[in-house]
């Protein structure tokens, strides 16, 4: 019996373009321990390509008092953002956040940083919609020119990726973490 086998079945892929779009989802939470931070980045299809998060850091009252109004500034973007950041294998095309205050991650690295949510000053920020976010994105005013790069990054994105459910997912595994007893830590 002479069978031709059935003639090979083609899937069809991501467009190229997607496949260069990573996304990196930091968030920042306070807790009686200190302040912590988880970063997951993703892939355009929201896969995770790599996790990490940090031990809690808890500023003294020396520092406080040093630091004054821009304790949180070096908490958030310096602390815990940039290093996080830099210490990923896995470099992002944008970084998303869940906390404002991360904002300032954006004049530490090369990579634009949207915020879910509105910063206290308006001044801060500039809103931008995008379809493939449900709520407005936020960006520091600092750098008005990083519009037209989040647009278009966003745009790369799968339809069916939610910006925001990726942060409930990184809060998950670290609680998770917490009980294996991983030890956190950002290097």
């Amino acid at each position: 019996m002479n069978e031709t086998p059935p003639p090979p079945v083609s899937v069809p892929g991501p467009p190229p373009a997607a496949s260069s779009v990573t996304l990196g989802f930091l968030t920042v939470a306070h807790e009686s321990s200190g302040v912590l931070g988880g970063y997951l980045v993703t892939n355009a299809w929201g896969r995770p390509l790599e996790f990490r998060l940090t031990t809690a850091v808890q500023p003294n009252k020396v520092q406080q008092i040093l630091y004054g109004p821009t304790l949180a500034e070096y908490v958030h973007a310096d602390l815990i953002g940039k290093t996080l950041v830099e210490k990923t294998a896995t470099q992002p095309t944008l970084i998303v956040t869940d906390n404002p205050a991360v904002l300032d991650l954006r004049s530490r690295v090369n990579i634009p940083v949207v915020s879910l949510v509105a910063p206290p000053g308006p001044e801060e920020a500039i809103a931008l919609k995008h379809p493939r976010a449900s709520v407005s994105l936020y960006f520091s005013s600092a750098f008005p020119d990083d519009r037209a790069a989040i647009e278009a990054r966003l745009d790369k994105i799968d339809p069916a990726v939610d910006l925001a459910e990726p942060f409930s997912r990184i809060k998950d595994a670290i609680a998770e973490a917490r009980k294996m007893g991983v030890t956190s830590r950002a290097a």
